[in-house]
């Protein structure tokens, strides 16, 4: 196998849209597509949880498959041994994670208890929930953090009357060692999004994920998955990575603006024009930049007739 070359002498912002467009259709992210697979989800949760179940069979999915939050759909959830678990991943730090994931667990209980009375004498058993997210992001954080809903109460007095709490593990390779050395499917994931994050450095982002691919196929890394899903993870790590880089411009224009001008109107106008130099670039569909820039596709269709 040929191996990769670097090309210094390349912008490193020649990401191929071509490449990325191709197959928007497919919502995916490669976490997701990796550990919807029942065996490495298992995997990933007996890691995580220091449990030693055996048969795939015994999780029950119930993945939210409609976008409920600005288009963003629930990562994974599932339900084992009476509990339910509602399971994220993130490439940039997210705060907000505990309101999101209220959203989600909401439409999962209101799912659960269909057809089944609330005004009944009897009470209605749910099961209990439980919130992970597993982060890969380059700002650095500890390998185990809590977020909770509480921090984002304004003016609280007293003790909260609803706390909801994430676990967030950040599971960039050399971190949480032990979790990764019970989950040989997250150290190997972990492994491949370091490739394309040192091959990105230097090189076109498309060249990049080629070759972390290319080079994880070599070694043993996710063998079997890459070489089944090869177009489709090289489509997924190209719009996530892309992804990635316009939220940090993003959040350091929010911040920029919103020191000196207040910060929601500082995060609408850094959104805003996130959003209109995507549509100078006459690259990306509205969908991907209403994905990037965090606006609707109506308000993009407005920015759309207004820019000159």
């Amino acid at each position: 196998m040929a191996k990769c070359k670097r090309n210094r002498n390349k912008d490193k912002r020649d990401f191929t849209i071509k490449t990325l467009t191709a197959n928007r259709n497919y919502k995916d992210t490669v976490f997701r597509m990796l550990f919807s697979d029942r065996k490495n989800l298992l995997s990933l949760y007996n890691a995580v949880n220091q449990r030693n179940y055996k048969n795939p069979e015994d999780l029950e999915i119930v993945t939210l498959e409609n976008a409920i939050y600005m288009e963003m759909k629930n990562d994974l959830a599932f339900i084992i041994d009476t509990n339910l678990y509602l399971y994220e991943h993130q490439s940039t730090y997210n705060p907000n994670m505990p309101l999101r994931d209220l959203f989600y667990i909401c439409s999962e209980y209101q799912k659960l208890v269909d057809k089944k009375s609330l005004f009944s004498s009897t009470l209605q058993k749910i099961p209990a929930p439980n919130f992970i997210e597993f982060y890969n992001g380059s700002t650095v954080i500890a390998d185990c953090t809590d977020l909770r809903l509480s921090s984002a109460f304004e003016h609280l007095t007293g003790e909260a009357k609803l706390e909801l709490i994430v676990t967030v593990l950040n599971v960039n390779e050399g971190h949480n060692a032990e979790l990764m050395q019970h989950c040989s499917t997250l150290n190997e994931y972990a492994q491949y999004v370091a490739r394309v994050r040192h091959y990105a450095t230097d090189m076109p982002l498309n060249q990049a994920v080629e070759c972390a691919v290319d080079e994880c196929i070599q070694k043993g890394i996710l063998t079997e998955f890459l070489t089944r899903n090869r177009n489709e993870v090289i489509s997924m790590s190209i719009f996530e990575y892309n992804k990635e880089l316009e939220e940090k411009k993003l959040r350091k224009a929010e911040y920029e603006y919103g020191f000196s001008e207040g910060k929601k109107t500082g995060f609408q106008n850094a959104s805003m024009e996130t959003a209109r130099r995507m549509l100078k670039s006459n690259k990306l569909s509205l969908e991907d930049i209403a994905d990037f820039s965090g606006l609707s596709i109506d308000e993009i269709k407005q920015l759309q007739n207004t820019k000159s």
